[in-house]
């Protein structure tokens, strides 16, 4: 047996409201965020479609996580389901920041050998965010 997909990664905040807005902006899901706020949950997640993203809000120590873990060290990056062009559209209208791209880039599908694009941006704890633009697959 192998490990075949990613299940959660998990990622600390400095302010998890801001978190909560900026990704609902952009179209993402939110677990668990009535439980969060009425203190049922010590985390709340981002859904991205069988995967996400453990949110370890302002003051959690509950758990397991990496003993580095600070707000900004997430490097993610996501595969968008559309065009370059409809990607940089979504992002400016949340009134995201796009700090690179689209530029050619090399993804995981196919060992990498697809060709693909892909745009940048930051959340507001600085984490970077890469939206993956597959040209074939």
């Amino acid at each position: 047996m192998a490990a075949v997909s990613i299940d959660h990664i998990a990622m600390p905040t400095s302010n998890a409201e801001k978190l909560i807005s900026f990704y609902k902006s952009i179209g993402f899901t939110i677990n668990d965020e009535a439980a969060w706020r009425e203190g049922k949950a010590n985390i709340f997640s981002i859904q991205i479609g069988d995967s996400k993203i453990n949110v370890h809000p302002e003051g959690f120590t509950a758990g397991l996580r990496g003993p580095t873990a600070v707000p900004g060290c997430t490097d993610i990056c996501f595969v968008w389901d559309g065009t370059a062009d409809e990607c940089k559209q979504m992002l400016e209208a949340a009134g995201v920041e796009i700090i690179r791209g689209p530029g050619p880039r090399r993804g995981a599908r196919a060992g990498g050998c697809l060709p693909a694009v892909s745009l940048y941006a930051r959340d507001p704890d600085q984490n970077l965010l890469e939206w993956m633009i597959y040209l074939e697959d």
